[in-house]
């Protein structure tokens, strides 16, 4: 399959911005909310009925409702969706925090499911299966040759917490076929990624996503650091395309002091609704840092927000997405769903960052092709503000509102001008799908290396980067990485690191030449 690198930006800047803000957990009673006339409901209904018994030729009119739906929530803003029964379970399921399966991470290789690495002590490590590891059956049915779609491998390999099922798994670097019967538990989905400790008493906490489990994760990270001696923070938003409104507003409340103005929400009939800090925080007195960029949206920005707007934190990175709207999740009978918008929310200066959408969601989701073209990516300069959305905080310093939130410190995107695509390329994932299958031609070129060890043979050796260049070149993208040497080479080495010895060993890699990073621990010395 061919690629075509123009449409990257617009590709990442759309899969982050499908982020949300769930103002509730809880989902409303079906009613009569989406089809405000009875006589427009009825009308809708009778015009189904008349396809299902008089229409020439049989339809599928479930998928005729399914489109009306989705037309007429298109009409409303950009956030409000329909999601099919096919995919809200597995939606649900990532919102939740956690699953019950085997723990692997894998990914159809060909025409095989390959196994990338295990989860840290999940059923499947317990057991004995190793990364590069082919899944040949599951139980009887067979999963090699069928390039089956990733959610019907997740149906073979999920089930019941403490159920059994046998894997049948050829092990290339043995050239044997091996059985494996693993018992399914409770596997972890994290949101918060890895929690650190960086140099200058600085800790450092990733979170992908806000999911029913965050603060929780966050809040076991931050008291370790804590008492490893950490005076600073670094919260690291970037890429976050928001969800639960909650956990953005308790973690939060870790850093505000007893009722500082977190959020206001503010609904069609004008009613306010405010969300204050307690007396809880952990963390009110040390140095704050936020890292985002043009993916941090909803919840990551109503938590940069509310740092911000109270002279608590410094944001450094670049412009966010822009989303200011809440949405409630409500099911229908059917196991099917929407998300409606039913409020915006403000910062507690009381700036909407919600950026305009009135030319449609197609030019909506394209605007991050518009900061490309403006040199917003490259200069501070080049971000448009409007001085009738200025701001102020408490301290008199000045913030925007109206399309997301500018950071105090600008960082530009990791790339030479007019080579943007790289660094977004590096954000889908084709960096992992290289080093698995580098790793699967000769893994034994790695065996036995301690970490340090590791590092030095990355260090001294471009070949890998040359063979990602051409691993470039074979999918079909015109992307030349002469100018970004040192990112590319850092991402692969990261990757490595990763598949090799775990997710905190990425991050020691990805992280020591991080250009946001480096510009706050260099302000620190």
């Amino acid at each position: 399959m061919k690629f075509n690198s123009t449409y990257l930006p617009i590709l990442i800047g759309a899969v982050f911005a499908l982020g949300i803000v769930l103002g509730s957990k809880m989902n409303a009673p079906e009613d009569d909310r989406i089809l405000a006339k009875n006589y427009s409901k009825t009308k809708l209904n009778k015009l189904i009925d008349f396809i299902n018994t008089e229409y020439v030729d049989s339809v599928n009119t479930d998928s005729i409702v399914n489109l009306t739906v989705d037309n007429i929530l298109s009409k409303l803003d950009p956030h409000s969706v329909y999601i099919p029964p096919s995919e809200q379970a597995e939606v649900a399921e990532s919102m939740k925090g956690d699953f019950v399966g085997i723990g692997i991470n894998f990914y159809m290789y060909r025409d095989s499911v390959a196994i990338i690495r295990p989860v840290e002590n999940g059923p499947s490590a317990k057991a004995g299966l190793k990364s590069g590891d082919r899944i040949l059956f599951a139980g009887k049915t067979k999963l090699f040759g069928r390039k089956l779609p990733s959610d019907s491998l997740f149906s073979k390999l999920k089930g019941v917490k403490g159920s059994e099922i046998e894997l049948t798994v050829f092990r290339k670097s043995e050239q044997k076929k091996l059985k494996f019967k693993i018992k399914r538990d409770v596997i972890p989905l994290k949101s918060v990624d890895a929690s650190l400790l960086l140099e200058n008493k600085t800790g450092y906490i990733k979170i992908n996503r806000f999911a029913e489990t965050t603060y929780k994760e966050f809040k076991t990270g931050l008291a370790r650091l804590q008492q490893n001696g950490m005076e600073s923070l670094i919260i690291d938003l970037r890429d976050n395309g928001g969800g639960y409104m909650e956990e953005a507003v308790a973690i939060a409340d870790e850093f505000l002091k007893d009722k500082q103005l977190i959020v206001f929400t503010k609904n069609k009939n004008g009613s306010t609704e405010k969300t204050f800090a307690t007396k809880e925080g952990s963390f009110e007195t040390g140095k704050v840092y936020v890292l985002i960029n043009e993916n941090s949206a909803s919840a990551s920005e109503i938590l940069a927000g509310a740092l911000q707007d109270n002279d608590r934190g410094t944001i450094v990175g670049r412009r966010s997405f822009g989303k200011g709207l809440v949405q409630r999740e409500m099911d229908f009978n059917d196991g099917s769903a929407v998300r409606l918008t039913v409020a915006r929310y403000y910062t507690p200066t009381g700036r909407s960052i919600q950026k305009p959408y009135k030319k449609g969601n197609d030019e909506y989701f394209k605007e991050s092709e518009d900061r490309v073209k403006s040199g917003e990516l490259y200069a501070k300069d080049s971000i448009k503000v409007a001085d009738s959305l200025k701001f102020k905080t408490p301290k008199g310093k000045i913030v925007y509102g109206g399309g997301g939130i500018v950071p105090d410190v600008f960082v530009p995107i990791e790339a030479e001008h007019g080579n943007e695509n790289v660094a977004y390329l590096l954000q889908t994932g084709i960096v992992g799908h290289f080093v698995f299958e580098t790793l699967d031609q000769n893994r034994n070129a790695f065996a036995g290396l301690r970490f340090n060890e590791f590092l030095d043979k990355m260090n001294k050796t471009d070949v890998y980067f040359k063979k990602f260049q051409n691993y470039i070149v074979m999918t079909g993208l015109d992307l030349k990485f002469d100018k970004t040497k040192a990112l590319v080479n850092r991402h692969i080495a990261a990757e490595f690191a990763r598949q090799l010895y775990g997710e905190l060993y990425y991050y020691d890699v990805i992280l020591k030449d991080d250009a946001m990073i480096k510009s706050i621990l260099k302000s620190k010395k």
